[in-house]
């Protein structure tokens, strides 16, 4: 899988990223999610996990053609926290080429989402 990087949204060295793939769809490297009230509430495939990530970060949706903010908070996006990020569902990244480019840190991993599933979330821009 290649990737095109499409930008990153950083706090304090944390570091939610958004990248378009060469197979019409979107990594996000966002934090574990943890949290057993929202992992409780979904029933999660074995190749599937979440990510919380800044709203900011789907912005960069723009960078790929699609509209620069979220307007409809749909599947990929299956919980909103207070705070306003967002916690993500996707397959779980595992294409070592994929991996090997992009600087993981323990608390964070990737997930792959369909491009036209993405699009879902801009609809109406």
């Amino acid at each position: 899988m290649e990737l095109r990087f499409l930008g990153r949204e950083t706090t304090g060295g944390q570091s939610p990223t958004l990248y378009a793939t060469d197979q019409d769809s979107f990594v996000v490297q966002g934090w574990i999610v943890t949290d057993a009230k929202i992992l409780a509430m979904l029933d999660l495939a074995e190749d599937e996990t979440l990510v919380e990530v800044y709203a900011q970060l789907m912005t960069h949706l723009a960078k790929d053609g699609l509209g620069g903010a979220v307007t409809h908070e749909v599947y990929p996006i299956v919980h909103v926290r207070e705070n306003g990020r967002y916690i993500l569902r996707g397959k779980r990244v595992t294409d070592a080429k994929a991996l090997a480019r992009m600087s993981i840190p323990d608390h964070e991993t990737a997930i792959e989402i369909p491009k036209g599933v993405m699009a879902e979330l801009v609809k109406g821009n």
